[in-house]
């Protein structure tokens, strides 16, 4: 079940990477039902902080059975340069986020080290700042 989670991740990951012109990758919205992306983003200074902020606000590993759920959303954002993101239970350069967004549950996020091995996190800032940049109503998703 679990390589099936990390596959579908990973997959998700290498099929929305798409490089602009100025070889700054978007931010990307993902809905997971259609399993397609249905919001693509250029990153921003305000998105790039919103995002470090959500994930200076982490409470400590997920402990979800299936982190990955059959509804919701999930929003990839990556970062301008790599970041070393380090607390108690990582440290580590990582160069995306994933944010996910379940339909009844609380979001929590996704990091990958650099072995590739994913690590889920629960966090507890506001996502509504980010969601707002991103000019992204998770209620008009359908």
């Amino acid at each position: 079940m679990f390589k099936k989670i990390v596959a579908f991740v990973l997959l998700f990951i290498a099929l929305t990477t798409v490089v602009s012109a100025q070889n700054q990758k978007p931010v990307e919205i993902f809905h997971i039902e259609k399993g397609e992306v249905i919001q693509s983003v250029p990153s921003t200074d305000k998105i790039q902080a919103e995002t470090k902020a959500l994930i200076e606000s982490t409470t400590g590993l997920s402990k979800k059975f299936n982190p990955i759920p059959d509804e919701g959303y999930m929003i990839k954002v990556p970062f301008e340069r790599a970041a070393t993101i380090e607390n108690e239970w990582f440290h580590d350069l990582v160069d995306q986020v994933v944010f996910i967004f379940p339909k009844d549950d609380k979001p929590h996020y996704l990091l990958f080290n650099d072995e590739n091995t994913p690590f889920f996190f629960n966090f507890d800032g506001n996502p509504d700042h980010l969601l707002k940049e991103l000019n992204f109503d998770p209620a008009s998703v359908t």
